[in-house]
């Protein structure tokens, strides 16, 4: 797993070479956004405790597999202390309460502690609903810095792309999109909070990204026709 760090008090790490996750530091520890692929609890933990704290909270963007793969090994070593945080459409999803939609959702044992439908926070993070890629998808903005961490809504292999159409260069979160006309509009929102950073699920961090998310929305609606 590749660490890379962003500011003092936030980290990437990079898994299998194209799935991130993040920790962000709080006043208690930090809060781990994403988990990536199965197999990550013990390097996310370890990067965490390199970094000087211990992971307190984990807030997922979405129930795919390659960003709660690690949830139920981390729960298990962390403990209940631990505070797991998920959208709601998600969360009943991944618990059986309504039908899968496309992409890969797996089997996760750990029911979240809080589902979130908007407007929460946690820490310093604020949720911002952006359904589309999954029908309970949650950016998080940190209020202290305007970064905001998108999930799949975005990806930036190559250019800053939304997930709703086909990129050559990084076509796989279109196949896990659910609903591509609810993607674009949730990017549009969240391209309108004017934000410092862009974080996405899948690409490298896009500083200063207001530009480049107005870019992708006008491929993206040509795309889609709208």
């Amino acid at each position: 797993m590749k660490t890379t760090q962003i500011t003092p008090d936030l980290l990437v790490l990079t898994r299998a070479r194209f799935v991130n996750a993040y920790l962000l530091r709080e006043q208690d520890g930090f809060t781990l956004i994403d988990t990536t692929l199965g197999g990550a609890a013990g390097d996310l933990i370890a990067a965490a405790r390199a970094a000087g704290g211990e992971i307190r909270r984990i807030a997922l963007t979405h129930g795919h597999g390659d960003h709660v793969g690690s949830l139920d090994a981390l729960k298990a070593e962390l403990g209940d202390d631990v505070q797991v945080l998920l959208g709601e459409r998600d969360a009943r999803i991944l618990a059986g309460e309504e039908p899968s939609p496309k992409g890969s959702w797996p089997k996760v044992k750990t029911a979240p502690d809080v589902r979130l439908s908007g407007g929460e926070r946690i820490g310093s993070l604020e949720a911002v609903p952006s359904p589309g890629h999954t029908p309970g998808h949650i950016a998080f903005l940190d209020t202290r810095d305007g970064s905001l961490f998108a999930g799949d809504v975005f990806s930036s292999y190559g250019r800053v792309a939304i997930t709703c159409h086909f990129y050559w260069r990084f076509p796989l979160p279109l196949m896990g999109t659910y609903d591509r006309a609810e993607d674009l509009r949730s990017a549009e929102a969240l391209a309108a909070l004017d934000s410092s950073r862009l974080l996405v699920g899948h690409g490298p961090a896009t500083p200063m990204p207001g530009p480049a998310m107005n870019q992708a929305i006008e491929r993206a609606r040509a795309a889609l026709g709208a």
